[in-house]
């Protein structure tokens, strides 16, 4: 489990294709890998990730063809930089909101408008995640705990402040960019009751 507080941004060392697998070597900040295990989960860009190996300031994750068809992990190349967070532990201050590093798919940024040191995206979500982008509801992009802005047709706005901006690698997405999208479990739960209660009333 995760809170979308990511802890800082991690650089790709190196990619290796093999097998119909993707393994990749991250360099993280000092101390950043503190106490960390093989086996240990670390959601990169919000995809929760298993630790192969590691040292000091070095990790290895595996990722199999299903991750980097339904997710931006199958873009990155070496030297690309992404969001960390280690998974969190019991006592832990819950900042963000409950993500499990399970990404329902890829969205678009449609809109991309710096307003001082302010940055607003404007997202396109994939079909799947639309019932589920509440105004004021949360979602994780690219693993980072955001509050959802306005909402329409065309998607949904962000209002990114600078912290988020000096800590994330979302001042770098553009328009045309894909991100990965995880909707908030607790509205998907409400949200999915409640379209089957309606359902079932329909048919009595």
């Amino acid at each position: 489990m995760f809170t979308g507080i990511v802890q800082g941004r991690a650089r790709v060392a190196a990619i290796t294709d093999h097998d119909g697998v993707r393994t990749m070597r991250l360099a993280f900040p000092a101390g950043a890998l503190d106490a960390v295990k093989d086996g240990a989960s670390i959601a990169i860009e919000g995809v929760c990730l298993t630790v192969t190996s590691h040292t000091d300031d070095h990790a290895v994750f595996d990722c199999i063809e299903e991750t980097l068809l339904k997710t931006t992990l199958g873009r990155l190349k070496a030297s690309s930089y992404v969001n960390f967070e280690r998974s969190a532990r019991f006592g832990d201050e819950v900042g963000g909101h409950v993500v499990s590093g399970h990404i329902i798919g890829t969205g678009e940024v449609v809109e991309h408008q710096a307003v001082d040191d302010n940055l607003r995206l404007r997202i396109r979500p994939p079909d799947a995640a639309r019932p589920f982008i509440l105004h004021k509801g949360f979602v994780a992009i690219d693993g980072i705990s955001l509050t959802v802005g306005a909402v329409s047709d065309s998607g949904f706005d962000l209002h990114l402040i600078p912290e988020t901006l000096r800590l994330t690698t979302l001042s770098e997405r553009l328009v045309g960019d894909p991100v990965n999208v995880e909707v908030d479990p607790m509205t998907q739960a409400v949200v999915s009751t409640v379209e089957r209660i309606m359902a079932a009333r329909a048919e009595v």
